[in-house]
């Protein structure tokens, strides 16, 4: 099979399709917009692949009930609904046996839920930080983890939730904040773990299982302006103005971070590309903090593409490398001259 007889389809949900159907930008926040989607689209059509742009989850289910197939699906689609919710199209396309690009229902279920992700990846032996979980307020008594604390929903990304007030000092903060948590997201449980003071980064990963790599690491500098310690939804939203990304140099603090983050992409059984976010704790230990299987690809404006430009891969060939580790887990022939073409 060569590449002008693959037929690749593309699932997302488009941010501005929601926002006219009177969603919030809150909760549209994860979603993709037009741009991604045509430069996915190009970049494929580029490596010699023919397209084929299917849409949401509710998109994907006519099209499979009106007998459409596809050799691959190149799948972002965040979901809207439940904390299962990034699991529903790989869930779909197994049911119908299509393969598909990134992470499977069950690594896509599981890592949403930021407890019991940090639970699997402590069983491997990767340090993150101790936590507890707040599913209504009563629970907000029992934490007896030392101040200070960080507080964040427990299935959302993007930094959706995550304030200035996310840094929690005394009890009166804790209440205040996983209480205001608790509303906003009809509620949504609360994780609570304990504040690391140290510097934060995020890891770009590539591949599966043994063949995983770390493509970088690149370290999150929040400038003056910014909310304080915090990587919240107000800095990502307005990055170009709070934040500067730095490329971490080889040495031996890469090294210690990029061995944490592969051990967790593997332990999680995370599958050809996606981000882990680190921090050091106040011993310059560097901590799991939470995993992204599906992470933004805008070619400017999201992390992934942003550090592999800074290591000097092309977009073109990050979409190649993604493509070419999906389909070689599903035994799928692919033309090795097609990187001459990234």
């Amino acid at each position: 099979m060569n590449h002008a007889s693959i037929r690749i389809g593309l699932t997302f949900d488009l941010r501005d399709e929601y926002l006219k159907a009177g969603y919030s930008e809150d909760e549209t926040a994860e979603f993709d917009r037009a741009e991604t989607i045509e430069a996915i689209e190009s970049t494929l059509q580029s490596l010699g692949y023919e397209t084929d742009r299917i849409g949401n989850i509710r998109q994907l289910a006519q099209r499979l009930v009106d007998g459409d197939r596809w050799d691959l699906v190149f799948n972002i689609c965040e979901g809207m609904y439940g904390i299962g919710r990034e699991a529903q199209v790989p869930a779909l396309l197994d049911a119908y046996q299509i393969p598909y690009t990134f992470s499977d229902a069950l690594v896509c279920a599981l890592t949403l839920h930021k407890g019991m992700t940090k639970d699997v990846v402590r069983a491997a032996g990767v340090a993150t930080p101790d936590y507890a979980i707040v599913r209504e307020p009563a629970d907000i008594k029992n934490i007896t983890l030392p101040m200070p604390l960080f507080a964040k929903p427990i299935a959302e990304g993007t930094g959706k939730g995550i304030t200035a007030e996310s840094k929690i000092n005394n009890t009166t903060e804790l209440q205040n904040v996983c209480r205001k948590l608790l509303r906003t997201y009809k509620g949504q449980p609360v994780l609570v773990e304990r504040f690391l003071p140290g510097r934060e980064f995020t890891v770009g990963v590539l591949g599966t299982g043994r063949r995983a790599t770390a493509v970088a690491t690149m370290e999150i500098v929040l400038l003056e302006g910014a909310d304080p310690e915090v990587y919240s939804y107000n800095n990502k939203e307005n990055c170009e103005e709070l934040v500067r990304y730095d490329l971490l140099p080889a040495g031996k603090l890469r090294r210690s971070i990029e061995s944490c983050a592969l051990r967790a992409w593997r332990a999680l059984g995370c599958r050809d590309g996606g981000r882990i976010d680190i921090r050091l704790d106040e011993s310059g230990v560097a901590n799991f903090i939470e995993v992204n299987p599906l992470a933004g690809i805008h070619p400017e404006h999201s992390d992934l593409p942003i550090m592999s430009t800074m290591v000097g891969l092309s977009y073109t060939s990050l979409i190649h490398r993604i493509v070419s580790s999906a389909l070689s887990r599903c035994r799928i022939a692919v033309r090795t001259d097609s990187l001459a073409a990234a």
